[in-house]
C-alpha cells in the first residue's frame, strides 16, 4: 500500500500575561493533559505535541512560521484556556500557511459549584477568551475548522480525528504527482483542465507520457515475474475455470499481470502515486488496464479513464483521507427509475477499486467492445451497502468547485449474468430527481469519486483549506437552494 509520511500535530494555547506565572503554568499544565488524554484515543491516527502557551504576538508569529517550514508538521490545533486578546494573533494567523483547528472546549467538564470563585472565573476563560479568537478569525477570513465541547467527549475526539485525515491529505496534496499515460478522451468537456492552475492551487503534479514509455516498461518483465504476480491473483481472486489451462482466458489475465508490473515499476520509478489511461490510445499495448488499474486503486493509487487527471488527484487525496478504506473511482452509469424507488447503478467499463466490494471478487475475461482491442481482464464484484458519497472537482472558468452528494448504497439484490463489471447501486439524497438535478445545474461530472469513509464535512474542510467552492446536496437540500446557492456564488467568485 502506498504510504503517506509520518505527520505531527501541534497544540498551542493562548493566554497573556496578565494572570501571573502561577496561573499560566496551571494552564499549561491543562494544556499539557489535555493532548495526553487526546494521544490515547484510537480516532486520532496522528501524535498531538504540545508547543507551548503564547502570552504575546511576537512569540505568536514565530510559532506560525516555525510550523510553516516543519515538514512533519501537517496542522495547528489552538485553544484559549483564558482571555488571549486577538490583536495578538493578527501577524501569527497572517503568517500561518498550515491548517488550522480552533478547539473550543475547558479543562473541566463541569462547573465545581462548592468551589468556584473568582480565581477560578478569571482562568477558566475559554467561554468567552475563544470567542474572542474565533472574531478575529472570521475578521480576517482565516479558513479554519471549529470543533466546540469536552475535549473527552467521543463526538469531539472524532471530529479532531477526521480533520487530521483532511490536514494531512492537504499536506501530502504537495506531493500528488498523476501520470497521464495519454491525453484527455477527445471532444470531453470536463475532463479537460488547466494543470498549472493544479498545481498552485493544490500542489499537483500533472504530467503527460505517450503511451510507448509505459509499452517500454511493460515489455521489460520476465515470464517468471508474471507468473509469480498471477499467483498472488489465485490466491486473493476467483478465477474463472477456463484460466486452470493454457489458453486464451489465461493470458488475456497474464496480460494484466505484465500491465500491473509495468504500471507500478513506471509509477515508483518516476514518483508518481497517481494515474490516467485513455482507451483512444493504446498504442502497442495488448489491452486497456483492467484488473491492473483496479490492483493499483486497491494500493492507494489515484486512477480516473479517459484521461481525466482531476479525478485521479481527487480519488489520491480522499484515499488519504480514508486511509485506503472503502474508496473508488466510479461513474454515474445507467438508473433505475421505477417510481418510488429510484436508484443509480454506478460503475466503469473496468475500472472499479476492490476496497468497496462487498464479498470476495472474480477475475472475469470479456470483450470491452470499445478500445479494438484484446478481451481484457477485469475484477467483477458488487459494492456493500451503507451510507457513503460521491465527489467530482470541476473548473469553473479560473476557479474550482467541488460537488458532493450523500447517498445510501444498496445491495444489488438481481443478478446480472451478463454484465462483467463491478457496480454499485445507490439512491442519491434527498431523491435521484433533486439530487441530480442540483448536480447538474452545479456542474458536477459523470466521472467521481465514490467513498464509504470519507465524510461531508472532511471534503467540506478541504474545500475551505483549499479556498474553493464547496456544494452539499444532502437530505436537507432543495434544488431551488441550491440554484439560489449557485447564484450568490457566482457573483461572489467572479
Amino acid at each position: 500500500m502506498l504510504s503517506s509520511k509520518t505527520y505531527q500535530f501541534w497544540f498551542v494555547t493562548g493566554s497573556q500575561q496578565l494572570y501571573g506565572n502561577e496561573a499560566l503554568l496551571e494552564v499549561e499544565e491543562h494544556a499539557k493533559e489535555i493532548v495526553k488524554g487526546l494521544n490515547k484515543k484510537d480516532v486520532l491516527n496522528y501524535d498531538i505535541h504540545f508547543k507551548q502557551t503564547l502570552t504575546n504576538a511576537k512569540d505568536i508569529q514565530a510559532l506560525m512560521l516555525e510550523a510553516n517550514n516543519d515538514e512533519n508538521c501537517a496542522g495547528l490545533i489552538t485553544w484559549m484556556h483564558t482571555f488571549s486578546p486577538a490583536k495578538m494573533w493578527i501577524a501569527g494567523l497572517k503568517s500561518l500557511q498550515k491548517p488550522l483547528l480552533h478547539l473550543h472546549t475547558q479543562f473541566n467538564r463541569e462547573i465545581p459549584w462548592k468551589e468556584i470563585d473568582m480565581d477560578f472565573m478569571n482562568i477558566n476563560q475559554s467561554a468567552h477568551g475563544d470567542r474572542e479568537y474565533g472574531f478575529i478569525g472570521s475578521r480576517m477570513n482565516i479558513a479554519r475548522k471549529v470543533v466546540v465541547g469536552h475535549w473527552q467527549n467521543a463526538d469531539v475526539e472524532q471530529k479532531i480525528g477526521d480533520w487530521m485525515h483532511t490536514a494531512v491529505a492537504v499536506t501530502e496534496g504537495t506531493s500528488i504527482r498523476i501520470a497521464r499515460f495519454g491525453d484527455n478522451m477527445r471532444n470531453v468537456a470536463v475532463t479537460d483542465g488547466d494543470k498549472i492552475e493544479a498545481q498552485i492551487k493544490f500542489g499537483w503534479t500533472v504530467d503527460y507520457y505517450g503511451i510507448g514509455d509505459l509499452v517500454e516498461e511493460i515489455n521489460a518483465f520476465s515470464e517468471e515475474a508474471v507468473d509469480e504476480l498471477y499467483k498472488a491473483y489465485e490466491s486473493s481472486y476467483t478465477l474463472p475455470s477456463e484460466a486452470a489451462d493454457d489458453g486464451a482466458v489465461r493470458e488475456s489475465i497474464r496480460e494484466q499481470a505484465r500491465i500491473e508490473l509495468g504500471l507500478k515499476a513506471f509509477l515508483t520509478k518516476h514518483h508518481y502515486n497517481a494515474f490516467t489511461t485513455n482507451f483512444e490510445d493504446l498504442h502497442g499495448m495488448k489491452q486497456l488496464p483492467g484488473l491492473a488499474a483496479q490492483r493499483l486503486m486497491a494500493e492507494g493509487y489515484g486512477f480516473a479513464g479517459e484521461g481525466d487527471w482531476r479525478t485521479a488527484g481527487l480519488l489520491r487525496l480522499m484515499k488519504i483521507m480514508a486511509g485506503n478504506k472503502g474508496t473508488s473511482f466510479m461513474e454515474d452509469y445507467t438508473y433505475h427509475l421505477e417510481e418510488g424507488n429510484e436508484m443509480i447503478l454506478g460503475s466503469h467499463m473496468l475500472e472499479i477499486c476492490p476496497t468497496i466490494a462487498a464479498d470476495r471478487p472474480a477475475i472475469v475475461v470479456n470483450p470491452l467492445s470499445i478500445g479494438n482491442k484484446a478481451d481484457p481482464a477485469r475484477l467483477v464484484f458488487d459494492g456493500r451497502e451503507g451510507k457513503a458519497l460521491v465527489a467530482s472537482l470541476v473548473e469553473m472558468g479560473g476557479r474550482y468547485r467541488l460537488i458532493l452528494n450523500e447517498v445510501q448504497a444498496e445491495a444489488v439484490k438481481e443478478e446480472t449474468p451478463n454484465l462483467p463489471v463491478a457496480k454499485v447501486l445507490w439512491k442519491p439524497e434527498p431523491s435521484l430527481s433533486e439530487a441530480t438535478e442540483a448536480w447538474i445545474y452545479a456542474g458536477g461530472a459523470h466521472h467521481t469519486v465514490f467513498s464509504y469513509n470519507v465524510s461531508v464535512e472532511q471534503l467540506m474542510d478541504f474545500a475551505e483549506m483549499t479556498e474553493i467552492e464547496c456544494v452539499v446536496i444532502d437530505s436537507n437540500s432543495t434544488v431551488r437552494d441550491i440554484r439560489q446557492h449557485l447564484r450568490f456564488g457566482e457573483a461572489f467568485w467572479r
